[in-house]
């Protein structure tokens, strides 16, 4: 099997490239242990300065693999892995971003984004719930933001996603964007970088290990549900769910 997610290393910058272009890089029960393996395998190493979370193909996330779909508790601990990790995460984003793909550019430290990506929290349109997710994203969004695009499911662009605080920067051109952001990550003291993003992750972590159990139970419960299947069975058939008047 062809690995989903590809590590490189170079300048004290390890890059994790979802690499699953078959489901538009889906949060599958493969793509999650795989980037939780890699995210292991930084935090040992003392090279790394920093890393860059980025994608192949035009979605850097679609959200939750309907066909393969991860335990909610090992999407839970990916997330805090992220918040935890002793070296900055910064997203790179070039294309499209949907549901579960959000809670990982909200537990990433700093997310920066190209013109052409879109954004929406898809989950109510299934019949579920954006539960787990809601525990990086929420101390980072404004509250009336994140109140319409969780409830509405509609597409924002760049431009939004920075105003709500989503994003920290876009730019036509993410990685001359990037550029200053890396350098002054490698010229950081690596034992005053880490204590300094624990500072700023602070609220994230303490959300995450607060709500953690209840929004698992949460999202496991409504992914089970009837309403769920007709979601998403709609979904696979192109059709509206019979919810939809």
């Amino acid at each position: 099997m062809d690995p989903v997610v590809d590590a490189a290393h170079a300048h004290g910058i390890t890059t994790l490239t979802l690499d699953s272009p078959a489901n538009r890089n889906a949060l599958s029960a493969a793509l999650v242990a795989a980037l939780r393996t890699a995210l292991a395998e930084a935090a040992g190493d003392p090279a790394v300065r920093a890393v860059v979370l980025t994608h192949t193909g035009n979605t850097f996330c679609a959200g939750a693999d309907l066909k393969s779909p991860c335990d909610p508790a090992d999407f839970l601990a990916l997330l805090r892995e992220i918040a935890e990790l002793s070296k900055p995460v910064v997203a790179r984003v070039t294309g499209h971003v949907r549901a579960g793909g959000l809670g990982l550019l909200g537990a990433c430290d700093i997310a920066a984004a190209g013109p052409g990506s879109t954004y929406a929290f898809t989950e109510t349109h299934l019949g579920v719930v954006p539960a787990v997710i809601s525990a990086p994203l929420l101390p980072r969004l404004d509250p009336r933001a994140a109140a319409r695009y969780f409830l509405t499911a509609e597409a924002f662009d760049a431009v939004e996603a920075a105003r709500i605080g989503l994003l920290t920067l876009h730019a036509e051109d993410v990685d001359a964007a990037l550029a200053p952001v890396l350098d002054g990550l490698r010229k950081a003291g690596p034992l005053a970088l880490a204590e300094t993003k624990r500072l700023v992750t602070a609220g994230l972590r303490e959300a995450l290990d607060r709500d953690g159990e209840r929004l698992t139970a949460l999202s496991a419960a409504f992914f089970g549900s009837a309403e769920a299947r007709e979601g998403i069975t709609a979904r696979f058939e192109r059709r509206s769910p019979s919810w939809v008047s």
